[in-house]
């Protein structure tokens, strides 16, 4: 066979082809080179440098916070916002846009941020405190001597004011200096007004030409259709603050978000928040939009679904503001200057939380936008302190709501039992040196711990806890759960404080008898009072007090539960709980039980009054603990109510806490306004003998 030869002509004919083709491309790309370079290069520079591509920021929606049923406590809206890009605009331009932004805002029931605290006609400092004052003039490279007017014009000459209207200057400057503050570039917005008008929107979006560099954007925003319900509770939100910004800015925050910043919205902030979206924006070096797009939808965060029953949250609420106010004005048979209060209903079984009232209360849709100083400082600077959530961020003496605790204390050490019997004398005289008398000064006579309870006979308890001693009240006290925190879910929880013998401390003997009746450093919170009512409701089963009944996603799929109660237990510090071996014997859990029935439903009872008439069957405690003198030197006492219902099968355990309330006894009427509501009663067909004679307990 003949070996192949390739056709030499055709060979050459093919590679000039190729030569000739490569050559033809060449010249067709240099010829289109130089027409984009050389004959149009001047108009593509140009067309190029007036065209901005930027990313904006798809707000996601928070999470909605619901009760138990799904109803709606926080939801999210729509608001509209105006924001500004630095554009290629000259000084006078921009003053005289932001001019035209202010007095568009204005005419249309609209608000630009004005954080420059100078006025005019007359020019005074906002700030009041002088102090103050001398930090905003250092920190703006002022002199301090400068009066309000001199400074005014200080900032006239800083941003070139041509303006000779004094209050339209000062629109312009606390645009100005709040952009300052702020920062913005080519890049980076500015907010200059939140939650504008719809008329405004529809102008600016109209007229887009006319105001360089703006952008109109549409946000969700925190919306109350409950008013101020479970205030405490939810918390609020507000813009990020610089510091939290420095921790959250790697996790997809920005400088103009939202951020919680008590309660709920604080503790649940990872949930509630959502994944922001990007929108793609076309915008030409004078700031004037050219085209919008979607690159990437905005995911709204999940719901947080609590434990609380809104129809009965709002009834705790108004009980323990009635009762709080009543005592304050003389309702029942004295006047005492109650200050604030606390409520808390829970599952004597789970542990969940049905109703949790602090008062007063605030209104956390004033927080949104910036709260105005005036309602900021009052809530602050108030003695009556509407932030602080009492059920869980204020701790009190409890007094005799605490002598089930040394009754419990006695039984399981034997240091008495159900028939054991002591002689109140009135005066306890044990030691020589401290001699402390019964509230009923002239004694209760022989009485065993049934009665003990009923009538809250100090001295009982006083020889009950010197025979049991200090360690084994306060071995007791801790296994249920007093004087450390519960774990709710919710920031800010105190611990509280008990009494007992540290390593090497010297103990005296007289503190034991005060510890046992709660006086001298027993300090607890409110909720620690219902986690301790339930456990005795529930034959003695610790509980962990629980807010929180699942979070849901957008998907409609749940947050495992141990997910995330090890995360909220990672970010309050809660370890887990030890019950120190400790069992309780039924039988003596029943005594004491029977104690705590007799003071709602027999004759002599501190809650007989108010329950007298109730159709079903409630154990109960009240408490009138001593907690030092006021300013002006009078004796201040805090009244307590703690009670569980059904007797035989208890359901729910409330418990309700007024600040220098007086006495326990005014406390129960709240109570049983709740349980009322809970079961399903009438409360205003119950009756009561307001001329019962209350007692106080005292400490000697």
């Amino acid at each position: 066979m003949k070996a192949f030869k390739p056709n030499k002509p055709n060979y050459k004919f093919r590679y000039n082809v190729v030569i000739t083709g490569v050559y033809l491309v060449g010249i067709i790309l240099l010829v289109q080179l130089f027409n984009l370079q050389i004959i149009h290069g001047a108009e593509y520079r140009e067309t190029s440098n007036t065209r901005l591509t930027r990313e904006s920021t798809l707000k996601a929606a928070r999470g909605a916070i619901t009760d138990r049923s799904g109803e709606k406590i926080v939801d999210t809206t729509t608001s509209f916002s105006l924001e500004m890009y630095k554009s290629k605009i000259d000084n006078y331009t921009l003053n005289d846009t932001l001019l035209k932004i202010a007095n568009v805002l204005e005419q249309n029931n609209s608000n630009y941020i004005d954080d420059f605290p100078i006025s005019v006609n007359p020019f005074a400092f906002q700030y009041q405190d002088e102090e103050r004052q001398k930090k905003w003039k250092t920190s703006n490279k002022l002199d301090e001597n400068l009066t309000a007017e001199e400074a005014f014009y200080k900032f006239k000459e800083k941003y070139k004011i041509e303006n000779e209207n004094v209050e339209e200057t000062r629109k312009i400057i606390a645009m100005r200096y709040h952009i300052s503050q702020e920062g913005y570039s080519a890049t980076k917005s500015v907010t200059l007004a939140n939650n504008i008008s719809v008329e405004c929107f529809n102008i600016f979006n109209e007229q887009k030409d006319s105001f360089p560099g703006i952008n109109t954007v549409t946000m969700p925003v925190r919306y109350y259709p409950k008013g101020t319900l479970a205030s405490h509770i939810i918390g609020y939100t507000q813009k990020i603050t610089k510091d939290q910004y420095k921790v959250e800015k790697d996790n997809g925050y920005t400088i103009n978000d939202f951020y919680g910043q008590a309660g709920i919205e604080k503790i649940a902030e990872k949930y509630l928040k959502g994944t922001d979206g990007i929108k793609q924006i076309d915008m030409a070096v004078d700031g004037t939009i050219t085209d919008e797009n979607v690159r990437q939808e905005a995911i709204q965060g999940s719901d947080v679904i609590l434990t609380i029953d809104a129809n009965l949250q709002a009834v705790t609420e108004q009980a323990l503001k009635n009762n709080v106010e009543k005592i304050r004005n003389g309702g029942f048979s004295e006047t005492s200057n109650a200050t604030g209060g606390a409520m808390v209903v829970m599952d004597v079984k789970t542990g969940e939380i049905l109703a949790m009232a602090s008062y007063p209360d605030y209104d956390p849709s004033q927080f949104t936008f910036g709260i105005a100083p005036e309602i900021y400082n009052w809530y602050n600077d108030s003695t009556y302190k509407p932030l602080r959530n009492r059920a869980i961020q204020e701790i009190y003496q409890p007094g005799s709501i605490y002598k089930m605790v040394t009754a419990v204390t006695g039984l399981e050490t034997g240091v008495i039992t159900k028939t054991t019997k002591i002689n109140d004398t009135g005066r306890y005289t044990y030691y020589k040196d401290f001699q402390p008398y019964c509230w009923n000064h002239s004694g209760h006579g022989w009485m065993n711990v049934t009665s003990a309870i009923q009538h809250s006979c100090n001295y009982f308890f006083y020889e009950t806890g010197r025979l049991a001693g200090i360690d084994n009240l306060a071995r007791y006290t801790k296994y249920f759960g007093l004087g450390k925190k519960t774990g709710i879910e919710l920031p800010g929880e105190e611990k509280g404080r008990l009494n007992e013998r540290t390593q090497g401390e010297t103990w005296n003997p007289g503190n034991t008898i005060q510890a046992a009746i709660g006086q001298l450093n027993n300090l607890f919170t409110p909720i620690q009072m219902a986690k301790y009512t339930s456990m005795l409701a529930n034959g003695g089963n610790v509980v962990k007090p629980t807010i929180i009944k699942a979070i849901k996603n957008v998907d409609g799929t749940e947050v495992a539960r141990e997910e995330y109660e090890a995360y909220f237990n990672e970010k309050l510090g809660i370890s887990e709980d030890t019950n120190d071996g400790i069992t309780i014997n039924p039988e003596n859990l029943k005594v004491v039980l029977q104690g705590m029935k007799s003071v709602t439903s027999e004759r002599g009872g501190t809650a007989y009054s108010y329950f007298k008439n109730f159709n079903i069957e409630v154990g109960g405690k009240t408490g009138s603990a001593q907690a030092g003198t006021d300013k002006n030197g009078n004796e201040i006492t805090h009244a307590w109510f703690i009670g569980f219902a059904p007797f035989d099968d208890p359901e729910i355990a409330v418990v309700i806490l007024v600040e220098n309330g007086g006495h326990g006894g005014y406390t129960a009427e709240a109570a049983r306004d709740v349980m009322a509501q809970y079961f399903g009663m009438n409360a205003n067909q119950v009756t009561e003998d307001v001329t019962a004679i209350p007692y106080t307990q005292t400490q000697n």
